[in-house]
């Protein structure tokens, strides 16, 4: 049975593209597969995109519907963005704690960009295979020194737990998912119907030469 109940862990200073570039093809395949999803934040006030107000900066913010401490016990698929917030180690505790305690019970954990960087802070990602964003490379390393890190794959498979690489790969990790999860078919509609080109090799990225 392919999954139903998915959530998005937010913090403030996620990357805008990283949560909505999947959620979008989600929203799409919900029309004829119908889903479940929870926005998790560490209270119910609106998340911002950007760490701090800061002059000159703009941002967007979302409303959630759950927090950590009432998030649904059902969740099947847990995603996790990335962006400038995962750098703030303290305000990003209680989304690395929320993953740890509930990896055992997802059926998949999905990570775009350095959202790689929360889940290997848990040590689920330990002995695993993974990538993150090539620009913050290094320092995602440093928050994982026993974790597999792939320098060039767009996005990584390692049992049940898939990463990407930056930002936009996230979108074709997310197509890839959808399409181990509910067939070919389905995954290209959703892509033709956004006008989107997917990436199709996950070993092809061609940003690996900027890798920090």
């Amino acid at each position: 049975m392919a999954p139903t109940k998915y959530a998005v862990a937010l913090f403030d200073g996620f990357q805008s593209l990283d949560v909505f570039g999947g959620l979008d093809a989600l929203n799409s395949l919900s029309r004829t597969h119908p889903l479940e999803l929870s926005i998790l934040a560490p209270t119910l006030d609106p998340v911002s995109t950007l760490v701090r107000p800061t002059p000159g900066w703009i941002g967007q913010s979302v409303v959630p519907t759950h927090t950590y401490a009432s998030a649904p016990e059902d969740i099947e698929v847990l995603f996790v963005p990335g962006g400038f917030g995962t750098r703030e180690i303290e305000a990003t505790q209680v989304v690395v704690d929320f993953v740890k305690a509930r990896y055992p019970k997802l059926r998949y954990l999905l990570t775009v960009c350095t959202g790689a960087a929360l889940a290997a802070r848990t040590g689920i990602l330990d002995d695993k295979e993974a990538t993150t964003n090539k620009k913050s490379f290094a320092w995602v390393m440093t928050q994982g020194p026993n974790v597999n890190w792939l320098r060039e794959a767009r996005w990584a498979v390692d049992g049940n737990i898939w990463t990407s690489s930056g930002i936009s790969a996230g979108i074709d990790m997310m197509y890839a998912f959808i399409e181990a999860q509910y067939g070919a078919e389905i995954a290209d509609t959703i892509s033709n119907a956004s006008e989107y080109v997917r990436n199709r090799d996950p070993t092809v990225d061609p940003f690996t030469k900027f890798a920090s």
